[in-house]
């Protein structure tokens, strides 16, 4: 019976360095619900330290595709958490806040539904870890200082224009993909 070769070291890291960021970032939302907000924003932050550097690793050069898979997950647990956390605790506070943080959900749940749709399909659909990090970065701020009407909805347009500038991707490859096959 043949054994299977172990991963490198490299692999193992990225994995461990994002389900640290899953932790942390379940330990977050935990916080928020709990009202403990600046100990929440710390969690929130290592969190995205450790997904954004998980990420980096996974999809340049120290993951493979479940690496990579992983690394998308990761990224929904972070929005999925903490953003409905927020709005969960929000809704009958500050109505604008728990819409805030939705409306930010949604839409990037619906550019990472079009990142991978697009993959699916084999286009080169780009995700920036830069776009990312500020979408945490704000969402990290607002809980910190109590700024969250602003920095969500700030959050929730970043994420509008990734679904449109993933959605314009997608279709000028598309159009591409027609023109080579016409």
């Amino acid at each position: 019976m043949a054994t299977a070769a172990p991963l490198p070291i490299g692999t193992w890291l990225t994995r461990v360095v994002l389900v640290a960021g899953v932790a942390a970032t379940a330990a977050s939302a935990a916080l928020i619900v709990a009202g403990r907000a600046d100990a929440a924003a710390a969690s929130a932050a290592a969190a995205s330290v450790l997904l954004l550097l998980g990420g980096h690793r996974a999809n340049h050069g120290d993951g493979a595709a479940f690496d990579r898979m992983l690394d998308a997950l990761a990224d929904r647990a972070w929005d999925g958490a903490i953003l409905g956390a927020i709005a969960w605790t929000a809704h009958g506070v500050d109505t604008g806040i728990a819409a805030a943080a939705l409306v930010a959900l949604c839409f990037s749940f619906l550019s990472s539904y079009i990142r991978a749709r697009g993959a699916s399909l084999g286009y080169t659909v780009e995700e920036s870890h830069v776009t990312r990090g500020v979408r945490y970065a704000l969402v990290v701020y607002g809980l910190w200082f109590a700024a969250l009407s602003w920095t969500l909805w700030t959050a929730a347009a970043i994420s509008i224009m990734a679904v449109i500038v993933r959605t314009t991707q997608v279709a000028k490859e598309e159009q591409v993909a027609r023109r080579e096959h016409a």
